[in-house]
């Protein structure tokens, strides 16, 4: 079980995914925010009625699932329909981030949180114990996001624009590692820190046990 957790954020495109990667290889346990939030929403779950409850059978797919490009679109310009959303989908999402890090063998766990800056930081999240920011120049992430995802370079600007600043994520992060593009770079960066965070865990764990 890990008690010590390590919240890791980074904007769209930034290297999160990568970076993640490489301390999965460490063997890292690993709870990803966003596979939680599609876990969710799978036909049957309590999340997807109250989703449907609110914006309507136009949210889901002949199969059934929901319809997350057109929920998109919904909630895209319509801040009272996002906010709504995120009622619902976002304490599940936390109690179940927190609950997977607890039960993750290690001495420390990693929850991935793409919009952790832009929900709440640490007011939201007590139980971080470090925040790790993936850096990478605003120019580069829409780079990314054109080849990546095949869009235009003014779609790009606008799903950047929509989420938190680099200065509002930087702000709260503890420990920031810069994306330069190169795959070695992320890998190195997550073997150092993994040494940091597993001798931190020690001492918490020691501290906590001194203390009882």
């Amino acid at each position: 079980m890990s008690d010590y957790i390590i919240g890791l954020t980074g904007g769209v495109a930034s290297g999160k995914s990568a970076l993640e990667y490489a301390f999965a290889q460490l063997g890292v346990g690993i709870a990803d925010a966003d596979r939680i939030a599609r876990e969710i929403v799978e036909p049957g779950q309590p999340a997807l009625a109250e989703v449907v409850a609110r914006f309507g059978e136009a949210v889901l797919g002949a199969d059934g699932r929901l319809d997350r490009a057109a929920l998109r679109r919904r909630i895209f310009d319509h801040p009272a329909d996002k906010a709504a959303l995120e009622r619902i989908l976002h304490p599940r999402i936390r109690r179940e981030l927190h609950e997977r890090c607890r039960a993750a063998p290690g001495p420390y766990a990693i929850a991935t949180i793409p919009l952790l800056a832009e929900g709440g930081g640490r007011a939201n999240y007590p139980w971080l114990d470090r925040i790790l920011v993936v850096d990478t120049p605003v120019e580069m992430q829409a780079a990314r996001l054109v080849q990546r995802d095949g869009i235009d370079a003014a779609l790009a600007e606008k799903m950047i624009a929509a989420q938190a600043t680099r200065g509002q994520r930087l702000a709260i992060a503890d420990d920031i590692v810069v994306n330069d593009g190169h795959l070695e770079h992320l890998q190195a960066a997550a073997a150092h820190l993994d040494t940091q965070y597993r001798a931190l865990s020690r001492a918490t764990t020691h501290s906590t046990v001194g203390a009882t």
